[in-house]
């Protein structure tokens, strides 16, 4: 028996109606738990006093801003990690801080239970209950979507029955988009948008320009990293929540890192998405541009192969994992010397190179020219391609080869 639950609340349209479905189906006290990873006021305004209205016994927002952007983005970046070669993680890195911390409530309040709006059919009830399990398994999940007494099939569904229990909402069925916003990036789904074949309208952008309005001159930024880690911009060091948000300004100026992509979910459908992340593109550019200066070949190679796992591992909500630890010990190993300044040219949703430097630079200007150097003796090239090439003599004299 449930007597109190610790519910994932974000104050957006699902959550809202569950404080009164679970206080009425489960007959307990619900206690209504907001992150703060950057949505900002939009969301965050009034959430108490909504919360409140809807049922919830006590309410919790906590500023995880810091904690989310070091101990969650600043890995997944120096790790590379890029799902499906495009998408950059957004909301799946934001749901284990969030479930992190619901767990640590629900143990402070005693809860029996915790619980979150993520549907059946999406990638954040993987991600919850994973970190749930992983932080507490003694913890009861309720998954009100999944549950057999849900009786609600749609977002237009669910206004209704907000409507009729006097549930305060700020969503209308005009813009019924769901989205999910945090300091790195924010995302649309729904609505025209689960239609592949139709063009994101301007609508859809809500912190960043349509290229169409993007400005018609060119915007330089300069970014230093240390070990791997943006710290500061444009020659002046900034702590970490304000490093981004920063660059979100000026990369949603230019419509940086506006993304529309039909991804494959975990559980087994492809779902269409359009996305926003105008600081993290221009962040996870300016990070290539530095490791491919400072990372030998075999280093840089393995790491492109091991950010597709950790792609993987992320946005499957393996966070709290050892293999995710693991790649983190090696990730953290080559970042040592991944030290310098990049600048940028920003135009029109492009992200251009425009100069990198760094004392750890494995660069030699004399070695790369034309000219011969004490290092490097062009005649000796003759005999590595010969051994390079043997296998493929080989292969011919046997004819092994394809005419």
């Amino acid at each position: 028996m449930v007597k109190k639950v610790v519910l994932a609340y974000s104050g957006g349209l699902d959550t809202s109606i569950m404080i009164h479905w679970l206080r009425e189906n489960y007959g307990c006290e619900v206690i209504a738990y907001a992150a703060d990873v950057g949505q900002g006021l939009r969301e965050l305004d009034d959430l108490r006093e909504r919360a409140r209205a809807a049922g919830a016994s006590k309410v919790y927002v906590l500023d995880l801003r810091r904690e989310f952007v070091e101990d969650y983005i600043w890995p997944t970046l120096k790790a590379g990690a890029v799902y499906e070669s495009r998408y950059l993680l957004g909301t799946s890195f934001a749901r284990p801080v969030i479930a992190k911390h619901q767990v640590l409530l629900a143990q402070k309040e005693k809860a029996d239970a915790v619980a979150h709006g993520a549907t059946g059919k999406g990638n954040d009830q993987v991600r919850f209950e994973l970190t749930f399990m992983a932080l507490d398994p003694s913890l009861q999940i309720i998954a009100p979507w999944k549950d057999p007494d849900w009786t609600i099939n749609s977002r237009e569904e669910a206004i209704d029955y907000a409507k009729a229990h006097n549930i305060p909402l700020k969503i209308t069925k005009k813009r019924i988009y769901s989205e999910d916003a945090n300091l790195w990036h924010i995302s649309h789904e729904g609505a025209e948008l689960e239609d592949p074949w139709r063009e994101p309208g301007g609508a859809v952008y809500s912190i960043s320009n349509t290229l169409e309005k993007a400005p018609a001159r060119p915007e330089y930024v300069e970014i230093e990293f240390r070990q791997g880690v943006p710290v500061a911009l444009n020659k002046k060091r900034l702590p970490s929540v304000d490093l981004l948000r920063k660059l979100n300004i000026i990369g949603g100026r230019h419509a940086i890192g506006q993304i529309d992509i039909v991804e494959n979910r975990l559980v087994g459908m492809k779902s269409r998405g359009v996305y926003e992340t105008p600081g993290g593109t221009i962040l996870y550019a300016a990070h290539d541009n530095l490791e491919q200066l400072t990372l030998d070949k075999e280093t840089y190679h393995l790491k492109q192969q091991l950010a597709s796992k950790y792609a993987d591992l992320v946005y499957n909500g393996q966070w709290f994992t050892s293999a995710r630890e693991a790649l983190d010990a090696f990730v953290n190993k080559t970042q040592e010397t991944v030290n310098g300044t990049v600048r940028l040219k920003l135009y029109k949703g492009n992200v251009v190179s425009a100069g990198v430097k760094s004392p750890d630079s494995l660069y030699l200007e004399n070695l790369a020219s034309f000219t011969n150097s004490a290092l490097y003796d062009q005649k000796d090239a003759t005999g590595f391609i010969r051994c390079f090439g043997l296998p493929l003599k080989v292969a011919r004299l046997r004819g092994r080869l394809p005419a």
